[in-house]
């Protein structure tokens, strides 16, 4: 029998105890210094405490307990100089980035979404980028991302609702302090509902289209990202596809121009190509980033949904690029999606009845047999990573 081990365990939790005991303690007694009113130079020490704190995993779940502690947080984070905003504003974004804590941070302050979308929509406010980050790590859920929809709906007569958030991340000068990368993200969050996608895609607004530049966005794959995440979830609304590949909006050039390497075509296949994926210059570079390239290949694959918007894909050229893709893609799981996208090209039409991918009713025996396949892929797809990460003998 093993006493010893039995003491040396009762020992260490009671050490454990009284170490969180100790940060419990620590917490509350910051919760003063964060008050209003208090000196702006103790404010800024124990923002930076807090800060600290939230850098790690017990820290985070320690402050989540602390109701009081976060809504002084909060009321610092929109509070104006010489209040320690940026730190308490950091400190928020590293809370929101467990979504685990989103039920306590928006129990302690309600209000907490539509104050730092106040914040973000303000082009004087110095920490308007960190008030961004926190609405994005906040919008990942669902509960918090309808809050934020509804304050933003509400929010459209005051002039912030989505309209402004719109015109702030496609005008890089809108905030001289502030570039407002996370308003991409942001976005791409928010038009995972379907109110906030039938705004983006209202005909008379003209939202994709100011949208579109912003695939090619060079200096942040923030903001790229996040565009091309929300144009992505606006394709799976297929009764607008005609549209979007129609001349009003010409969405497929934007998707496939960041695919596009410098591979040179024949005449005969230069002609298919829109014109502005005709002569790209030898120096031309893909999307560097992964994630992008799949969702960019996920919006085309949306659009091939029904049999006109394949056919349009189709006569664009789409096929030469991304062949072109596949044979250069390095990444395995975007190498599969981009595949599956050029099967969907050069496959035989569906049966008559099955026009629409998107609303066709798959047999349960059907959708078991492809869940299979799914993980079959998967499968294939991590050995293929493993065996890439393999070192060399």
């Amino acid at each position: 029998m093993q006493g010893p081990g039995v003491v040396s365990g009762l020992s260490g939790e009671r050490g454990l105890l009284e170490q969180e005991a100790g940060a419990d303690t620590e917490a509350a007694n910051l919760l003063p210094f964060l008050e209003p009113g208090v000196r702006a130079e103790l404010q800024a020490v124990a923002a930076q405490h807090v800060l600290a704190l939230t850098g790690s995993d017990s820290g985070r779940a320690l402050l989540a307990g602390q109701a009081a502690l976060l809504r002084a947080l909060a009321e610092l984070a929109v509070a104006p100089a010489p209040a320690p905003s940026r730190d308490a504003s950091r400190a928020l974004v590293n809370l929101a980035a467990d979504p685990g804590l989103h039920q306590q941070l928006l129990a302690a302050d309600p209000e907490l979404p539509a104050r730092l979308l106040g914040c973000v929509l303000d082009p004087l406010w110095p920490w308007a980028e960190e008030a961004a980050a926190v609405l994005a790590n906040l919008s990942r859920e669902l509960v918090p991302c309808a809050t934020l929809v509804e304050k933003l709906m509400v929010a459209e007569t005051e002039r912030l609702g989505l309209e402004r958030l719109v015109n702030a991340l496609c005008t890089p000068s809108y905030n001289a302090a502030a570039p407002l990368h996370y308003l991409g993200p942001l976005l791409s969050n928010l038009s995972h509902l379907a109110e906030v996608r039938a705004f983006l895609l209202d005909q008379d607004r003209c939202v994709v289209q100011r949208l579109l530049p912003l695939t090619q966005y060079p200096d942040s794959s923030v903001r790229r990202g996040g565009v091309v995440g929300t144009l992505r979830n606006c394709c799976f609304e297929h009764g607008h596809h005609k549209w979007l590949l129609g001349p009003q909006v010409d969405i497929l050039p934007f998707l496939l121009l960041p695919l596009a390497g410098p591979e040179e075509f024949s005449e005969k296949e230069m002609d298919r190509l829109p014109v502005d994926l005709q002569y790209l210059p030898p120096d031309k570079q893909r999307e560097p980033d992964a994630d992008i390239r799949k969702m960019l290949i996920e919006a085309i694959m949306l659009l091939t949904a029904t049999a006109p918007g394949r056919q349009q894909i189709r006569d664009q050229g789409a096929y030469l690029v991304l062949r072109e893709l596949h044979n250069w893609e390095p990444e395995p799981d975007v190498r599969m999606a981009c595949e599956k996208l050029i099967q969907v090209l050069i496959g035989d039409e569906p049966e008559v009845g099955m026009d629409n991918l998107l609303e066709v009713q798959v047999p349960e025996d059907v959708e078991r047999q492809l869940q299979q396949l799914d993980q079959q892929e998967q499968l294939e797809l991590a050995q293929e990573l493993r065996d890439k990460g393999a070192p060399r003998t």
